[in-house]
């Protein structure tokens, strides 16, 4: 028993430094569009297409990793979204906009393998303490989002993004590898016992909260990915020249994330999880009002602030709730939960970059931003009442 212990130690190191490395891939598409955009001659609606084929590849990740979790193989799609992620990393480096393209559909593959796998597979191994858990395995990512930026700004030169991308793909391969030789025994499906026969044999998907917690979740992580992707072009559009400071709002919008979800599980003591939810969309809609408004660096800086701070802990805090309302064995049967927000991703980022080249605004496109969390407000305040039993 002891050497499954010090596995079950292993496992969970390695799967947080995999969520890590999964943080730097998942946003790198922010941190690179403008490299991207100018290498190829792209405008907005062209760059807009990697987002949807990073997108499109998360959905079809997370259908391959709700297969594999439905043959008790956790593990095996964690560390088999190491290696995609790895190898969409690399085709970035082509002249190629189809290469680039199908790089960004690779490693969205790869973050739509590992995100839920590795959310659930932490849920699993920690069911005493859910929504802390997986606070702070998610507060491993935000750390993973706050280094991308300063990482690629570091390491590119001019359009060549070699050094940054070769680094990555690296320490994703080795880390894909270590986890590939765990002992595979050291996942178990939720078991069926007299106490929780009725979590089984509960309809989970003909339940309204399950649907109104799905679109809690495309509305979100819509809104993270819009701001993940589009923050740091818009930056650049409102002072160009001070769009590459040392602390710039992309920067910041992560830094407060990751603080964020590094105190969540201190909130979640004393709060409720709907509580904190909610306290979080008051900080976000604060922050993306700002954002809207602002003319100079300064305010966008403050803006990003509040917004990193309001979005951080909604995410998996979301997930907790779900697995709690409909108890432990919902963590097999979750994947429209991680769909709708993969859906929801490709929809916000597309979206603001339509309209932006619409209507030659990125203003314009980031307030679908401001609908959204207003959207979230109504939908949270419906959703306290129907989980209020539940925490």
């Amino acid at each position: 028993m002891p050497g499954k212990y010090n596995s079950v130690f292993i496992l969970k190191i390695l799967l947080h430094f995999g969520f890590f490395l999964s943080g730097i891939a998942g946003v790198f598409i922010g941190q690179v569009l403008p490299i991207l955009s100018s290498r190829l001659s792209l405008d907005d609606g062209q760059a807009g297409n990697f987002f949807i084929a990073q997108f499109s590849g998360s959905l079809l990740g997370t259908l391959l990793a709700n297969q594999f979790g439905r043959r008790n193989r956790f593990i095996f799609a964690s560390f088999l979204g190491c290696f995609m992620m790895a190898g969409g990393i690399v085709l970035l480096n082509f002249d190629s906009l189809a290469l680039c393209l199908a790089g960004f559909l690779v490693n969205g593959m790869g973050i739509g393998m590992t995100l839920p796998s590795i959310n659930m597979l932490t849920l699993e191994l920690n069911p005493l303490r859910g929504a802390a858990a997986l606070n702070i395995l998610n507060f491993f990512w935000g750390v993973g989002a706050i280094s991308s930026q300063p990482f690629v700004d570091a390491l590119a030169s001019g359009t060549s993004i070699v050094l940054p991308t070769a680094i990555l793909f690296a320490a994703l391969f080795v880390t894909g590898a270590a986890i590939a030789l765990m002992p595979k025994n050291l996942e178990s499906k939720p078991v069926l016992t007299e106490d929780n026969s009725h979590d089984f044999d509960a309809p989970i998907w003909k339940n309204p909260v399950a649907w109104m917690l799905a679109a809690f979740n495309f509305i979100h992580v819509g809104i993270e990915g819009g701001i993940g992707g589009w923050l740091k072009t818009y930056t650049g559009r409102i002072e160009p020249e001070t769009a590459l400071d040392w602390f710039p709002p992309i920067f910041l919008y992560f830094l407060f994330f990751v603080a964020g979800r590094g105190a969540a599980p201190f909130l979640l003591r004393y709060l409720t999880e709907n509580k904190v939810i909610f306290l979080n969309l008051l900080w976000m809609l604060a922050g993306i009002f700002v954002l809207l408004r602002a003319e100079s660096i300064w305010l966008l800086s403050v803006g990003a602030a509040f917004a990193g701070l309001g979005t951080s802990s909604v995410f998996p805090t979301n997930l907790s709730r779900f697995s709690k309302f409909f108890g432990e064995s919902a963590t097999r049967r979750a994947t429209p939960l991680f769909i709708s927000g993969t859906l929801g991703a490709v929809f916000t980022t597309w979206f603001i970059g339509y309209l932006s080249n619409r209507y030659d605004d990125l203003r314009i496109g980031m307030f679908v931003l401001l609908v959204s969390v207003v959207l979230l407000v109504f939908l949270q305040i419906v959703l306290g009442f129907k989980t209020k039993a539940n925490n």
